[in-house]
């Protein structure tokens, strides 16, 4: 995708980027903040990810809202749009459901809207078109001309701060709207959004202050600011509801707008400091303090920036312009979260909504964890251990307050979205991998807690009596029972470290539930009620959703695959290996859709739909049935056809990096199938080469012979110089650092990979 940024902008990102080339390679170069921001046409899914500025996983991220209740893209930007409404100071990345849009910026010149208008009728509020010709963004930065005021608006960030710089026309009545009513779709059925009270505060002719406490996706939230001006304010409309005050030094009420109105007699920029916190407005303004004290914006830029390096640093790769975009990006999105939410004093609200001290000043949240366990937090694993010591010594907090590690957590809040609970295989793979930083005997507990105390989607009673859920007494019964059958053979793996052999040896015996709800006379699992008799009638291709259908967002040909615990006895439940490849074959190849599908499946290969998670492990399993070379195949075809370097970069939500670590680990040449065993199957890799440095300061580096094109199948492997023909790698072989080189062809070589 080609931005055209103005020549002020271009100056800019040159001497950013110069100043970074010095001392490293240079990588954010490659960050696209545009890729996975919409969709080619409204029928697809693409990425819901937003273009704004934001600083590795933190707590602010300065974007573009498009929309003026936010709901589909979450992220609240669609690259389809024609008009911005604002800027707000919080987003989600790449998630199925919005929230956030926290305290909204927007400059405009002339008459003063202190509502968004139209957007089919540009002039009846405050909100603005706007060209992707004159809009860019990079790691750290984004700007983009306000079309109908002749704006030029550029936002960057800290931890937890925005910066914004505006530049008006000379001579103008220029205005800065800030609207705390701006937020997710309210008018949604399965949540109540609203805000129960809002403040803006003005302190002196350069200085406001307020607040915003709102339900959503998250139940309660507190959002405080304090924002500093770098000109006057020379005077303001503040509004509540629909009644106008002029000049008033404050407003409260659950529908809060201002205007605050600037001279612009001189050519020098508007630029404006917002710090935030969760906690309190003198935390705010202490964020702000401790992380931008004066007003140099462009070296705020070079510091986002910097910090980014440093990230992608730990990284390196050759390939093509295309793939390097793909790949840093994905990386630029993978550690967009979890969040900090810890003020930099460590304060932060606790689930129990007092306010409690993190010593290490981190409280993450954040966690779309029935997305990224499966590859995302596996690779923090590998190149972001201490921040993985972070995420879980986070989770136990909820463990403290609830009883139960997180489910989907956000604003460190639990709001049950999605079902299992898969802290638990992130622990339990952090704890087999040796991560210091947390204690493992309190993790245990937790995990063990979290397996038997019953809580909303985790039924354990029902999960004792029948060793299956029955789909009478609880939806989504097979996805339950297969992803809670996983979840417990990871409880039973710590346990067995830990010479817990009793606890070992009940958790195994329930990781095979999954067992109890295969059906030999269709070949998949399908849902049995309290009686124990199959549910009919019956058809794979059936879709569910997230709830009143026994499959969470997929269907029973997707949720066939899901034993990654045990992928043999599920080799041998199928009648084999030659039936099982047969099975995979007809699931590659099988087009035929339902009527209804849900909204979340996209990115089809037959069945397999890479637009949702819980297919992505599936291309990966011929490994374990003696034909490597169809993973190699379909790994390639995932790999070259369902992602791009456009906005409709991805073939599904990218949530919250789990879309981008699968390519992360795949352009490499491995997969995390079981994202707790510390083993890594196979595929096919596309990169020249993937060096990756380990916090043990060794080097793990892949090397690929004639990558690319039509070259997707290995025709040999080594490791460290040995002829290495197993169709895995482990943690350990990693750990050590070394080499893997792979020799590419284009036919499959059906020797390689087929022993034991």
């Amino acid at each position: 995708m080609t931005k055209k940024a103005a020549p002020l902008v271009a100056g800019l990102l040159a001497l950013c980027l110069g100043a970074n080339a010095q001392s490293s390679p240079n990588l954010i170069q490659y960050i696209n903040p545009f890729i996975g921001t919409g969709a080619v046409d409204a029928s697809s899914l693409s990425g819901s990810n937003f273009p704004g500025a934001t600083t590795p996983f933190g707590f602010v991220q300065l974007s573009p809202d498009t929309q003026e209740n936010p709901d589909n893209p979450a992220s609240g930007y669609d690259y389809n749009d024609k008009t911005i409404v604002g800027f707000s100071h919080t987003h989600l990345s790449g998630t199925g459901v919005s929230d956030l849009f926290d305290v909204l910026f927007m400059p405009t010149t002339g008459k003063i809207y202190t509502t968004p208008g139209d957007a089919k009728n540009p002039g009846t509020g405050y909100r603005s078109r706007f060209s992707h010709s004159e809009e860019s963004a990079k790691a750290g930065y984004y700007q983009v001309k306000l079309s109908d005021y002749n704006i030029n608006a550029e936002l960057t960030a800290t931890e937890h701060a925005g910066f914004h710089r505006y530049t008006f026309p000379q001579g103008t009545d220029a205005h800065v709207i800030i609207d705390l009513n701006h937020s997710l779709n309210k008018k949604r059925t399965y949540w109540a959004c609203r805000i129960i009270d809002a403040q803006i505060r003005q302190l002196n002719d350069r200085t406001i202050e307020g607040f915003r406490i709102i339900t959503g996706w998250a139940q309660l939230r507190k959002v405080y600011f304090y924002a500093e001006f770098s000109k006057p304010i020379i005077s303001n409309e503040m509004v509540s509801g629909n009644h106008v005050y002029d000049n008033n030094a404050i407003i409260n009420g659950t529908n809060v707008r201002a205007a605050l109105n600037f001279d612009t007699k001189d050519a020098t920029p508007l630029l404006i400091k917002v710090g935030l916190s969760e906690n309190s407005i003198a935390n705010a303004k202490a964020n702000l303090n401790a992380e931008i004290s004066g007003w140099d914006f462009d070296g705020v830029v070079k510091q986002a920036q910097a910090k980014w390096e440093k990230e992608l640093d730990k990284i390196k790769i050759e390939g093509t312009q295309e793939q390097k975009q793909i790949f840093y990006t994905g990386l630029y999105h993978a550690f967009t979260q979890p969040n900090n939410l810890a003020d930099d004093n460590g304060d932060y609200m606790g689930a129990d909504y007092s306010l409690h001290k993190a010593a290490d000043k981190t409280d993450y949240s954040t966690f779309s964890l029935w997305d990224t366990y499966r590859a995302a937090n596996p690779l923090y694993t590998i190149i972001q251990p201490q921040r993985t010591a972070g995420f879980i010594r986070s989770m136990m907090r909820q463990y403290e307050t609830y009883g139960y590690l997180p489910i989907w957590q956000l604003w460190g809040e639990e709001n049950y979205c999605m079902i299992g609970n898969h802290a638990i295989p992130v622990i339990v793979d952090a704890a087999l991998k040796g991560i210091k930083g947390f204690d493992i005997n309190e993790a245990y507990n937790a995990i063990k807690a979290s397996s038997t105390v019953s809580h909303q989607g985790s039924p354990f009673d029902l999960w004792n009596k029948y060793h299956y859920m029955p789909e009478n007494l609880q939806s989504q019964s097979v996805s339950i029972t297969l992803e809670m059958s996983f979840d417990d053979w990871c409880v039973a793996q710590l346990a067995k470290k830990l010479g817990k052999t009793a606890d070992y040896n009940e958790f195994m015996q329930r990781s095979n539930n999954y067992k109890n709800l295969f059906d030999k006379s269709t070949g998949f699992f399908r849902a049995k009620d309290s009686n124990g008799q199959w549910i009919s009638p019956f058809d794979p291709l059936d879709y569910g959703g997230n709830g009143g259908n026994p499959y969470t967002e997929g269907n029973a040909w997707q949720y066939l695959w899901y034993v990654p615990q045990n992928v043999s006895e599920l080799i041998n439940l199928m009648g084999g290996k030659e039936a099982f490849i047969n099975k995979l074959d007809t699931f590659f190849t099988l087009k035929n859709l339902p009527k209804d599908v849900n909204g979340n499946a996209s990115g089809f290969i037959g069945q397999y739909a890479h637009g949702n998670e819980p297919s992505h492990h599936i291309t990966y399993l011929y490994n374990y049935a003696g034909q490597p070379w169809k993973t190699q195949f379909y790994v390639a075809k995932v790999l070259n056809t369902l992602y791009n370097n456009s906005s409709s970069g991805y073939s599904g939500n990218e949530d919250c990096g789990q879309m981008s670590a699968w390519y992360i680990f795949s352009s490499m040449g491995f997969y995390p199938v079981n994202p707790a065993s510390g083993i890594y199957q196979i595929g096919s890799p596309i990169l020249k080469k993937a060096s990756i440095q380990l916090a043990n300061g060794k080097t793990f580096t892949v090397n690929t012979k004639n990558a690319g094109g039509e070259n997707v199948y290995i025709q040999s492997v080594k490791l460290n110089g040995r002829t290495y023909n197993k169709t895995f790698i482990t943690q350990t072989e990693i750990d050590n650092g070394g080499t893997l080189d792979f020799i590419m062809g284009a036919k499959p070589n059906k020797q390689w990979g087929v022993g034991k």
